[in-house]
């Protein structure tokens, strides 16, 4: 029997606020000094250590299941961690013992096998839990330092021929999967991924078993396939509920709509709402991206009003700009100039514009939209007082996928490339004019209305 059952029992320990452990029930300390761990010293389970600290740190009561590793199994249980005087309450209760998954059934193992070069491990939650050291080292890889590591650290996932990616249904069904096109995260090695799920005794989902086999003399399909199918599409509806409502609440835990909040929490919170917009973005991003490579693409062109559109982007991005300490000097509300194009796309081209301006305008700087005929052509201009664009790297910005410095924090390299291909195809263009520690001057240019 574990040291913690029965399962009713609810056991308590006392620690401080540096995790180490002042006192406990005996069973928990049997447990414990099993585990490796000592009164005057950090808990002996890294799970368990994790959530004290964590409760210290943010100065909450924290309550979840855990698994925790025992010698003869797992023990699932119940932990509630609470900040108290300097230190931390800890009480465990509904303790249930699991034994560890020990491979049984072989035939998964073949069936893996069967097209494998080499072979890897998951646990249920998708974390590396085997890798042939050998094999990986072929690579330039170190697999030790990939075990406990997310699936995808090792692998880059990309969709099908028929724009689907056989890895999701089969984690869904939990059920075997194969020909799942991958890449080598560090390398870009192109691979194809098969596997069959582990169980364990009582017959639930344990992690997978799988294998890869290099795909290198494998035709390698262009960008513009790989994202064919409406996948993105379904990304973009799979995905775009679920980031909307982790921003919601990150941003209400930001806000202490609930009260007050130890402001570590908080910040966490700004930066979870923070990533979670960046995701929404480049999922959008990938949808435009997909339409407007498709053979079919087409603009509805119409009348539009060019400081109409500039003012309603500058609205738009009021907010963010304030947040910047940078004025936007949008054209003035008796100003007109009337172009053909279409407006949500000429909108979605002059915010991506004003977006970029922002992040690179430094505090009390400002930027300005200009508004002028050239010819048959009507121009709209963004100009900022950044720290401006070499001339080598401004025909680079408007490739897919591109930016000055990868390293900065930013966009996912698309909004241009895509800014451009939409301006063109509405009968415009978009180019910029730029040099270092001058700023940069985006010109976007639509046919004038007849």
């Amino acid at each position: 029997m574990s040291a913690f059952e029965p399962a009713s029992t609810v056991l308590h320990a006392v620690l401080d606020g540096e995790g180490r452990l002042l006192s406990a029930d005996a069973r928990f300390l049997e447990w414990n000094a099993r585990a490796g761990g000592a009164i005057g010293e950090p808990l002996g389970s890294a799970p368990l250590a994790r959530l004290v600290r964590l409760a210290a740190r943010l100065r909450i009561l924290i309550s979840r299941q855990i698994v925790v590793a025992d010698q003869r199994g797992d023990l699932v249980l119940w932990a509630r961690a609470e900040p108290r005087d300097g230190g931390v309450a800890l009480a465990i209760t509904g303790v249930e013992e699991r034994a560890a998954w020990i491979p049984t059934d072989e035939s998964a193992r073949e069936f893996v096998a069967a097209d494998a070069e080499w072979m890897w491990e998951t646990d249920a939650a998708l974390r590396l839990t085997f890798l042939p050291a050998a094999d990986l080292a072929r690579y330039g890889l170190d697999a030790a330092a990939l075990l406990g590591a997310p699936l995808t650290r090792l692998f880059t996932l990309d969709a099908g021929d028929d724009g689907a990616l056989p890895i999701l249904n089969g984690i869904a069904l939990r059920s075997a999967f194969g020909d799942q096109p991958a890449r080598l995260r560090d390398g870009g090695r192109p691979l194809r991924l098969s596997a069959a799920p582990r169980l364990d005794r009582h017959g639930q989902f344990a992690g997978y078993i799988g294998g890869a086999r290099d795909a290198t003399e494998e035709p390698v399909r262009p960008a513009a396939e790989t994202l064919s199918g409406g996948f993105t599409g379904r990304l973009d509806r799979a995905l775009r509920g679920s980031l909307d409502r982790i921003i919601a609440n990150a941003d209400s835990i930001n806000a202490q709509a609930d009260g007050p909040l130890a402001p570590d929490y908080v910040g966490y919170a700004a930066d979870i709402a923070q990533a979670g917009r960046h995701l929404l973005g480049l999922v959008g991003d990938l949808a435009d991206l997909e339409a407007v490579e498709r053979p079919d693409f087409t603009i509805v062109p119409e009348v539009i009003d060019l400081a109409d559109l500039a003012r309603r982007a500058a609205g738009l991005l009021a907010v963010r700009a304030g947040e910047g300490g940078v004025r936007i000097d949008a054209p003035k509300p008796d100003e007109e100039l009337r172009a053909q194009g279409e407006f949500g796309r000429v909108l979605q081209i002059l915010v991506n514009l004003l977006s970029n301006a922002l992040r690179y305008s430094p505090r009390g700087a400002m930027v300005w939209i200009r508004l002028e005929q050239l010819g048959e052509m009507a121009a709209v201009t963004v100009a900022d007082q950044g720290k401006g664009i070499a001339m080598e790297d401004q025909a680079r910005i408007f490739g897919k996928f591109e930016r000055v410095d990868p390293q900065e924090a930013g966009g996912s390299g698309l909004g241009l490339y895509i800014a451009r291909r939409l301006a063109r195809a509405m009968g415009g263009d978009l180019s910029v004019d730029s040099a270092p520690g001058q700023g940069a001057r985006f010109v976007l240019t639509l046919p004038l209305a007849s």
